[in-house]
């Protein structure tokens, strides 16, 4: 089987190493990964700004460059919703919607693909830890890949996934959000981490680069003692990768 990598901005800013171990995660699997070095990014900050006519733009950048039939993988929820749901609502009354519509039903995130697609069963390798989960909003109502991203963590026999008691709450970060409304950010980031600490666990994971970025380096600010690490990561550490 061959698929598409699609890295992400932050994948490839800030969360390159996440990038290599969702790719391993694949190619363990026999899958041949191809990643196109002119892929840029989704359209999701033009698109939430209202910037639709440029958004269109950068979807039809990544409809050319993703040319052939094969899976596009995306190691995040938000980005995955973006390519495989928005784009559909971008180009509704549009000509193009038919080829539109073709690359969006290729867009996977990654846990989806992993598990539903290529039906992985994990050996965990690690020790005993206790863990929690955090949503990505876009994850959890557009891609809708949260149970999948779950599911991997419980065939994880060694780890206890310690669901948060305000799991579906944003965590303040929302992109461009963070930047234009920086208080309100704050408090909800405040909220997030006091529900956290809350949970007596040893880490946080996410699945979504750009939550887990904001809600770690809150932590680290307020001494919350609690590590943080991305959904790929975690795994390819549990199964020795």
């Amino acid at each position: 089987m061959k698929a598409y990598f699609f890295a992400t901005c932050l994948g490839g800013i800030a969360y390159s190493n996440t990038c290599l171990n969702a790719i391993k995660l694949l190619q363990q699997q026999g899958v041949e990964v191809i990643f196109k070095k002119d892929q840029t990014c989704c359209g999701q900050p033009s698109y939430n700004s209202g910037f639709y006519e440029y958004t269109k733009k950068i979807a039809m950048h990544n409809i050319a460059l993703f040319d052939k039939p094969y899976p596009i993988i995306v190691p995040s929820g938000s980005c995955a919703g973006v390519m495989k749901v928005d784009y559909l609502e971008l180009f509704a009354d549009d000509g193009d919607y038919s080829v539109v519509k073709e690359f969006c039903s290729r867009i996977y995130e990654l846990s989806d693909f992993l598990l539903k697609e290529l039906k992985v069963k994990y050996e965990d390798k690690g020790e005993k830890v206790k863990v929690t989960w955090h949503s990505n909003c876009h994850a959890l109502r557009v891609a809708k890949s949260i149970e999948s991203s779950k599911a991997l963590i419980r065939q994880l026999n060694n780890v206890e996934l310690v669901e948060l008691e305000r799991e579906e709450e944003c965590c303040g970060f929302g992109g461009t959000f963070s930047i234009k409304e920086p208080e309100i950010s704050k408090a909800m980031v405040e909220e997030k981490i006091a529900d956290i600490k809350s949970r007596g666990v040893d880490y946080l994971v996410s699945g979504d680069a750009g939550c887990l970025m904001n809600i770690t380096g809150a932590m680290e600010k307020s001494g919350a003692g609690v590590k943080s690490v991305h959904l790929y990561d975690f795994i390819a550490q549990r199964i020795n990768l």
